[in-house]
């Protein structure tokens, strides 16, 4: 949906220059590209005729500030409505109860929930500084609770054992007592999920509920599901009294859709979204970001934490006093760069929050191309001594098929990893003594930093 939205909307803001009201006629057509763009991404159809509705009523004959076209005044409006839709801000995860704070998580089976559970478990350690316990009341799927076992002690919780042969119930309640004793902050219990919604699996989380009282119940819905989603979150809602939805997969193709119909068929705030496989890669929900990745604007704020969570800023401090003297740079600070950026997710990681304009001439680059090649020069440095890493001079013919055979790369490669990094210690030296402006203007006359596209 974000593509293809911002593609729509960005398309129209060129058309709509000169105008300088927002008129029927012009809302007619933007609302067009809207529908078609949130029917594309399976949102549901109640859902999009409200939104719809919503946006008209009140672009209608606003006035244009003298700085904006009407076609920028209405993207303000649609990206206000769609973090209205989403649940507008952050809903945080309500603890406020006599230890151990119960989550109860629920949903279909693929929705992710038990690798959603443990990365649950991963945030409320680092964020929130809990003692977590985590227990599986899955009794039919095969290996379910071994899996929850493995992500979990991924996660650093704590896991409580339970098996097949035993009563969901049963599991609950021992669990429970078991957290009271140990003086747990958190349980957090995963449920059975199934293929689809029947009687059977609805009367067991009801009793779950009942057994346990949760302070919080969670709906993990897959991002990608579009109708189907609906569906899902209308039976949950009817059974259970949702305090909360965790969206999983928002990092894939269709992602979107399901964030804006969940949110208003269940009434209950989204609090986390899933979006990588990483056991850290679950974020807090925010609408409003959500909606400006959804119109192209990227997430700056996002994009600053990877910075923040992945960069060592020790080493970050040394590399720029290298940077300032202008000397010293070698092959151990380069391979230090592309370790940072492997810890920020990658590039396409990072080239996702950025904004559209900044991206575009990024498009048509291969992504997946870029990241193995940034994996090859990782494997070609670590196959050299730590002498030719700081002395990268001392590698002739020799070393250079040794280096190679190493990595399992052609001499080729290694000639123009050695190419790209003189490119970049000359790159350095310009810098020292004031030459960073220089530079930097003789780049926006149409130069630019090695290996980037132009």
């Amino acid at each position: 949906m974000a593509s293809t939205l911002s593609d729509r909307l960005s398309r129209l803001v060129k058309t709509m220059r000169g105008q300088a009201r927002i008129t029927e006629s012009n809302v007619q057509d933007m609302m067009r590209e809207v529908r078609m763009a949130l029917l594309e991404a399976d949102v549901a159809l109640p859902v999009v005729r409200d939104f719809i509705a919503r946006v008209r009523d009140k672009a209608l004959g606003q006035e244009v500030a003298a700085s904006l076209n009407p076609g920028q005044a209405l993207v303000g409006i649609v990206h206000k409505e769609l973090a209205a839709t989403m649940g507008e801000g952050v809903a945080d995860l309500n603890l406020a109860a006599q230890p151990p704070a119960v989550i109860l998580m629920a949903g279909l089976q693929g929705a992710g929930k038990t690798t959603t559970t443990a990365k649950l478990a991963k945030h409320l350690i680092t964020k929130r500084k809990k003692k977590v316990l985590t227990v599986s009341a899955d009794v039919y799927r095969p290996a379910a609770i071994e899996q929850l076992k493995t992500v979990t002690a991924q996660a650093g919780a704590e896991w409580f054992l339970s098996a097949p042969d035993q009563k969901p119930r049963d599991i609950a309640i021992a669990a429970l007592d078991h957290a009271k004793r140990h003086y747990f902050d958190v349980l957090l219990v995963d449920t059975a999920g199934r293929l689809g919604i029947d009687e059977a699996l609805m009367a067991e989380i009801r009793e779950l509920h009942a057994v346990l009282n949760p302070i919080e119940t969670l709906f993990v819905v897959d991002a990608m599901q579009g109708q189907d989603a609906i569906n899902t979150a209308k039976a949950f809602k009817d059974a259970l009294p949702l305090t909360g939805v965790i969206l999983t997969k928002l990092d894939g193709d269709s992602r979107g859709g399901a964030a804006l119909s969940v949110r208003q068929i269940t009434g209950a705030p989204i609090k986390f979204a899933g979006v990588s496989e990483k056991i850290d890669g679950l974020e807090v929900f925010d609408a409003e970001r959500h909606a400006g990745r959804v119109l192209g604007m990227g997430d700056i704020v996002a994009l600053v934490e990877e910075v923040q969570k992945g960069v060592d800023v020790e080493a970050a401090q040394k590399f720029a006093e290298k940077m300032k003297s202008g000397s010293g740079f070698d092959l151990n600070d380069f391979l230090s760069q592309i370790s940072q950026m492997k810890k920020m997710g990658g590039l396409a990681n990072l080239m996702d929050k950025l904004p559209s304009q900044l991206t575009a001439k990024a498009q048509g680059a291969d992504m997946d191309r870029a990241e193995r090649d940034v994996k090859r020069m990782e494997g070609i440095i670590c196959s050299m001594t730590a002498l030719e890493r700081r002395k990268p001079e001392l590698i002739k013919a020799s070393r250079k098929r040794r280096i190679a055979a190493g990595a399992g790369v052609h001499v080729q490669e290694v000639n123009r990893l050695l190419n790209q990094f003189e490119q970049m210690q000359g790159m350095m030296k310009k810098m020292k003594g004031g030459g960073l402006m220089k530079m930097m203007k003789r780049m926006g006359g149409g130069g630019g930093f090695p290996g980037m596209p132009r």
